[in-house]
């Protein structure tokens, strides 16, 4: 049962990189990649409820919500280099 989970996560986590991939704009890959960090989050604490292990779930937990931060700032400094 876990393993069919994990394939339907995954499949979900490579759609929006497909749809990045086919598009040149630089906010549609931003996007994408966060949409990967946190599905790839979602996963884990998915994982670590199946397996009754709370350490995996903090990991989880902190990857959820710091994981994008470093994302929004990349993307606060490419829009600043754009109107200089």
């Amino acid at each position: 049962m876990l393993n069919l989970v994990l394939i339907a996560m995954i499949l979900a986590m490579l759609i929006p990189m497909y749809e990045a991939w086919q598009d040149d704009d630089i906010w549609q890959k931003m996007l994408a990649f966060a949409s990967v960090a946190t599905k790839t989050s979602i996963m884990i604490l998915v994982v670590s409820v199946f397996r009754d292990d709370w350490m995996i779930g903090v990991v989880g937990v902190i990857i959820l919500s710091v994981g994008n931060a470093g994302l929004m700032l990349l993307a606060h400094v490419i829009k600043r280099m754009n109107e200089v």
